[in-house]
């Protein structure tokens, strides 16, 4: 039995989808009930919370393998898994982390993903690690902008990376849950294509028909909001500007062929996600002229 944390989220919800499609046993932990009503598969679901650990046995119950996605920054959900996972005889770990724990010096983004990375080795069970770069889902923090003034903020002006697609990271996690020879492993994994922001907006634009400007970030704080519209704590804060600092210095970029090794195919490309999420964008560019119309 697999249990999948973090069911609902952008790599979550696609794993569901590939767990699905093997026939593997599995149950996904929900803190709200609702938000899993929609999750493919219809899958078992035990709500529980990792905040709660009193909330965590019924779950962990039976399960030899767990997904583990903890949002935030803090260790206490990881730390919280991990005991449930030892309670319940896991015998297997595949963690969401990601590749920011390869920087020299290691960034602060990177420092908390580490601190998760050593509890679970601490808690003794085997464990995958799977450090993605940065998600193509990331382009939907363009919305806001997109929809209330018609642009895209770009903090990272000639930096260039290779994003991935969730769905693509979801795939290798559910090799590793489900096909042997992946405990102790780590996994770097980005897409095959190298863009800086410009780049991206350019192939959005053009699975939508239609120009979109692009404003370079001048203040940390738009930098910021470029990632986390509706603000962020300032410790995270912090961390972003700092991790688009690093980014816009990157101007060769940084990839692995590890999506490849493991699928036996090449990545998704960015255009193709344009292409599936094209009508998010659409509704963003409607409101915004919507509004435009309106105002005197």
């Amino acid at each position: 039995m697999i249990l999948v944390t973090g069911a609902t989220g952008n790599v979550g919800r696609e794993l569901v989808r590939e767990l699905a499609e093997t026939g593997a046993p599995f149950r996904v932990l929900v803190r709200d009930p609702a938000r899993a009503a929609t999750l493919p598969g219809r899958p078992e679901r035990v709500v529980a919370d990792l905040d709660d650990p009193a909330t965590l046995p019924p779950a962990f119950a039976g399960a030899d393998r767990l997904f583990l996605l903890t949002p935030g920054i803090g260790l206490d959900h990881t730390r919280n898994a991990v005991a449930a996972a030892r309670s319940a005889g896991v015998r297997h770990i595949v963690h969401l982390s990601s590749f920011n724990v390869l920087g020299d010096p290691m960034p602060a983004m990177g420092r908390w993903h580490h601190e998760r990375e050593q509890a679970i080795r601490a808690g003794g069970i085997p464990a995958t690690f799977l450090r993605p770069g940065g998600f193509m889902t990331n382009a939907f923090d363009w919305l806001p902008t997109i929809r209330g003034a018609g642009h895209v903020l770009d903090p990272v002006g000639p930096g260039r990376y290779a994003p991935i697609d969730p769905a693509d990271i979801a795939a290798v996690a559910a090799v590793a849950l489900t096909g042997d020879g992946h405990q102790g492993q780590e996994y770097v994994l980005t897409g095959e294509e190298l863009f800086t922001v410009t780049e991206q907006v350019e192939i959005l634009a053009a699975a939508l028909g239609r120009e979109i400007a692009i404003r370079p970030v001048t203040t940390a704080e738009e930098a910021v909001a470029a990632r986390f519209p509706h603000g962020a704590p300032p410790a995270l804060a912090a961390a972003i500007v700092e991790g688009f600092h690093l980014m816009r210095a990157d101007t060769a970029g940084f990839r692995t062929d590890t999506v490849e090794r493991l699928l036996g195919r090449k990545p998704r490309t960015f255009a193709a996600w344009c292409a599936r999420n094209a009508d998010a964008f659409r509704t963003a560019w409607s409101a915004h002229d919507a509004d435009a119309l309106r105002t005197p």
